[in-house]
C-alpha cells in the first residue's frame, strides 16, 4: 500500500550527531480529503544487533553499558544488552560480525539472520537487522569492551540461557533488541528443553 503524500517538505532541526528532522506534509485520508501534519524523524542510519550463544553450554553473551537516554527516563542508565552498532555504510553481516569482535571479544566467522525490524518507526527512520551466532571458548580473540575512542565502556556477561530469560521476567533485561533475540531462541528450542 503506497500512502499518497504531497507537499513535503522539510527543515533541518539539529546534524551535530546524527539529523533530526522536522517533515511537515499533507496526506490524504481514506476519505478523501487532505490532512496537513508534522512529524520530527531522528535519522542514525539502519543498524544491526547479534546475541551470541554457545549450545553446548547453554549460554549467551550480554553486554552491560551506559546508555544516557535511558538515564534521563529514570533508569540507573546501565542496560544489559545483545551486541549491537550502526552498520556505517557496511553490509548487515559484515558490520555485526566485526561489532560482535568489539564488544564481547569473540570473533565469530558466520550469523544467522532472523529478522529485520523497525523499533521505534513513530519518530526514528532505523531499521534493524537482527542475528545469531553459535560461539565457541576458541572464537575468543580479545577481552572485548568496545572502542574507548567511541566513549564505549562495556562489560561483557556470559550467562546461562536460563538466567537470561528470567532477567526479562524480573525487569533486569529491558532492552527490547535483547529480548527479542532471547525469545527467538526460546522459540527456535537452540538449547532443546532449557527454555523455561
Amino acid at each position: 500500500m503506497q500512502p499518497n503524500i504531497r507537499h513535503l517538505r522539510e527543515q533541518v532541526l539539529s546534524d551535530n550527531w546524527y539529523t533530526l528532522k522536522k517533515y511537515t506534509f499533507e496526506q490524504q485520508r481514506a476519505d478523501g480529503s487532505w490532512q496537513e501534519q508534522s512529524r520530527e524523524a531522528y535519522d542514525r542510519g539502519n543498524g544491526a544487533v547479534i546475541l551470541l550463544y554457545n549450545r553446548a553450554r547453554k549460554s549467551v553473551v550480554l553486554t552491560r553499558q551506559f546508555r544516557l537516554p535511558v538515564y534521563i527516563n529514570g533508569h540507573s542508565g546501565y542496560l544489559i544488552e545483545a551486541a549491537a552498532g550502526l552498520l556505517d555504510n557496511a553490509s548487515p553481516e559484515a558490520r555485526i560480525l566485526a561489532e560482535a569482535e568489539e564488544e564481547t571479544g569473540f570473533r565469530v566467522t558466520h550469523a544467522e539472520k532472523v529478522l529485520e525490524a523497525y523499533m521505534s518507526p513513530g519518530s526514528v527512520t532505523e531499521k534493524l537487522y537482527f542475528f545469531i551466532a553459535e560461539y565457541h571458548d576458541d572464537d575468543r580473540r580479545g577481552k572485548g569492551g568496545g572502542l574507548a575512542e567511541e566513549g564505549e565502556d562495556i562489560e561483557v556477561l556470559e550467562w546461562p540461557f536460563a538466567r537470561a530469560l528470567a532477567a526479562i521476567r524480573s525487569g533486569e533485561i529491558e532492552d527490547a533488541k535483547t529480548i527479542i533475540l532471547l525469545q527467538h531462541l526460546a522459540l527456535s528450542a537452540v538449547f532443546e528443553g532449557d527454555s523455561q
